[in-house]
């Protein structure tokens, strides 16, 4: 037969608490439910185990041989409630982030200062994840978040992974500060692709969604642009601008200001790409996810209001997020 562990379980109580009543009382169960499982346990074993009487329950002996097994079985339940109760304590504290650096930079500090301040016992730790592989980082439980971009399409993320949408990050062209589109017109000026088809280009390596995205725009832009530099850095594009040799076209997050550098919005229908917080479908483990992913929210959110103020030109900085 198979062994119910529940059945020796039931007679291990019945043993401590001399009664069914009590042990009903234990199991949160009527007397009259624990009456018809000592039935059907007397029927599965096919002997007698327990005797009634005006002063409770005792246990035959082949009742208190069961019970003694009983006991095994409600001690290890009653270890395994304890322990699952301290994984999940320490769960609902644990949170595992994988971005990439330009997010890093701006999107998740001032996110995770406020969590700290609302949680400051949660177990927080943060690595460097491409885009490609924060939803497998996901779905393989590795991360409980993971922040990611899509280059002009939207993200079509595993089974049981969920995108949460994050921000919509236009691409700009950064050009020399010297550049006659620069420095001949005023700075809030929107310029056309098709203006810089003559331009030699800095551009993320071949193979790479915002590549195939470039390449997309200028072809509908009319031209075949000249790339003379490959990176797989924004950082590194914007500092080969800055010599003056050639131009890029940079996620606005991305955006370094550095040195002999400008920036100028393209006209609509610009590219973009759109920023993403990845989590399994069902993240009722990791509550500390979803507080994360709103609060993100509001730091776009804020971001994206200062891109939509009165631009102005922009001054030398030291900051270096990487915006691939």
């Amino acid at each position: 037969m198979v062994v119910d562990p529940a059945q020796l379980r039931l007679l291990a109580l019945i043993e401590r608490h001399g009664s069914l009543t009590a042990a009903a009382h234990a199991l949160r169960l009527t007397p009259a439910a624990v009456t018809q499982q000592v039935a059907k346990a007397e029927r599965d074993w096919q002997v007698p185990l327990v005797i009634r009487g005006p002063r409770g329950a005792t246990l035959t002996a082949a009742g208190a041989l069961l019970a003694s097994h009983g006991r095994t079985v409600e001690e290890a339940s009653d270890r395994a409630e304890a322990e699952l109760a301290a994984l999940l304590g320490h769960l609902s504290l644990r949170l595992r982030i994988g971005t990439f650096q330009a997010a890093a930079l701006h999107l998740l500090p001032p996110a995770l200062t406020a969590l700290r301040h609302r949680h400051p016992d949660a177990d927080v730790s943060v690595i460097d994840v491409v885009s490609g592989r924060g939803a497998d980082e996901i779905s393989a439980g590795r991360l409980d978040v993971a922040i990611v971009a899509s280059w002009g399409r939207p993200l079509t993320p595993p089974p049981h992974v969920r995108a949460h949408s994050l921000l919509s990050d236009p691409m700009v062209v950064v050009l020399p500060d010297d550049h006659p589109l620069a420095t001949g017109q005023p700075a809030d000026t929107e310029l056309h692709l098709e203006q810089l088809r003559a331009e030699s280009w800095v551009s993320i390596l071949a193979g790479h969604a915002a590549r195939e995205q470039f390449h997309d725009a200028a072809r509908e832009a009319g031209f075949t642009p000249t790339v003379r530099f490959e990176t797989e850095s924004y950082d590194v594009a914007q500092a080969l601008v800055g010599t003056g040799i050639a131009v890029a076209l940079v996620s606005r997050l991305a955006l370094t200001h550095a040195p002999g550098t400008t920036h100028r919005e393209l006209a609509r229908p610009r590219p973009y790409r759109q920023l993403y917080a990845v989590t399994k479908a069902d993240a009722s483990l990791t509550p500390l996810a979803d507080m994360l992913i709103d609060l993100l929210r509001d730091v776009a959110r804020d971001i994206t209001a200062t891109w939509e103020a009165p631009p102005r030109e922009e001054q030398g900085s030291s900051n270096s997020p990487h915006g691939a």
